[in-house]
């Protein structure tokens, strides 16, 4: 199971898209802890509620939990997933509303939560991302549930939903996907390579690499650098860390230091001169006006989209990235200019 979490200022946004969901039948109310499921009633009683901390900005919070498509999971099921996510969550005495959506291949949940409890207690945040994977992986085992590894294990860092949207509009690898394939395949030679060899590999395929070095020659990270987009080798997956690269070819740090120098040196020198190609990216996005290159692909762009939870739901005609709050109609306060 994955989880995608949102914590916005208010409820009516994402009520009124689930509402709207079940109207049109491609959703249904699996559990609640309302009066009845109108947005008016519900509306009303989450304001008596949020008056004992009215000045919390976030109270609201929205999961969506998404299982794998070839889970068939029952709605009784989803119930107790659903449950026992709040009840690990720290949700036991809050307002909630859970809905059950069939828009898509994959089966999945939307639960909607006041963080203000009935006695005025705000549940926090703290940590809960990581403390929402733990719970997902403790469920999954309990319902025998698909396993899904944790970021922690997890040697290749997943695709983002904003790559599997440009993916599908360009028809075209991220930077991140190119340089985990690039790498990967580099250090899947049959001889283990060298520091140098493995060095000029990547540099034959465009990727350029900086290394954390001490003044005594020690190593302690690496990063690379592949058409503008530059990315360290933790953000790109346990296996591109440099304490997995040192293990998988020949490198000693004495006889390899001068060497490391050198590259740090003229990667400086080259990050000094101005080019017209080079161009910010924090996402290891590619381009709308950049060419798609022959490279070292060892997957199928299209499998990789429709693997993706939510690749089904993606369009394949160019379209904006999605903006989560947007999507369920939350709306931003524009901010007023001061005039003098």
């Amino acid at each position: 199971m994955t989880a995608n979490m949102i914590k916005g200022k208010g409820f009516r946004g994402a009520l009124r898209y689930n509402l709207e969901k079940v109207a049109k039948g491609v959703a249904e109310v699996l559990d609640h802890s309302f009066v009845n499921v109108s947005e008016k009633m519900i509306l009303k009683e989450i304001q008596m509620v949020k008056v004992l901390r009215p000045n919390l900005r976030k109270y609201f919070y929205h999961t969506s939990i998404n299982f794998p498509p070839s889970e068939n999971i029952s709605n009784t099921i989803m119930l107790q997933i659903g449950q026992d996510y709040l009840r690990e969550s720290g949700f036991t005495q809050h307002q909630y509303i859970m809905f059950r959506h069939h828009d898509a291949s994959h089966p999945h949940l939307h639960i909607l939560v006041n963080r203000i409890g009935y006695d005025g207690k705000v549940l926090s945040d703290s940590n809960d991302f990581a403390n929402c994977e733990k719970n997902l992986r403790s469920l999954e085992q309990k319902y025998n549930l698909t396993p899904v590894i944790s970021s922690k294990q997890a040697q290749k860092r997943a695709v983002t939903k904003d790559e599997m949207e440009m993916m599908k509009r360009t028809n075209s690898p991220s930077h991140k996907i190119v340089l985990q394939s690039i790498i990967k395949k580099a250090l899947g030679s049959r001889q283990k390579l060298s520091c140098s060899e493995f060095i000029k590999s990547l540099n034959s395929k465009g990727v350029n690499i900086m290394f954390n070095q001490a003044s005594t020659g020690y190593v302690s990270g690496i990063t690379y650098s592949y058409q503008g987009f530059t990315i360290t080798g933790a953000k790109l997956g346990n296996d591109f860390k440099w304490a997995s690269i040192r293990s998988r070819i020949d490198y000693n740090q004495e006889r390899d230091r001068r060497l490391i120098q050198r590259v740090n040196l003229r990667k400086s020198s080259d990050d000094t001169t101005p080019s017209p190609m080079r161009h910010k990216s924090n996402a290891g996005l590619r381009p709308n006006n950049v060419e798609q290159q022959e490279g070292p692909y060892n997957f199928n762009l299209t499998d990789l989209v429709r693997g993706h939870s939510s690749g089904d739901l993606l369009l394949a005609e160019p379209q904006p990235d999605i903006d989560p709050e947007k999507a369920l109609g939350i709306k931003r306060k524009k901010k007023r200019r001061m005039k003098n």
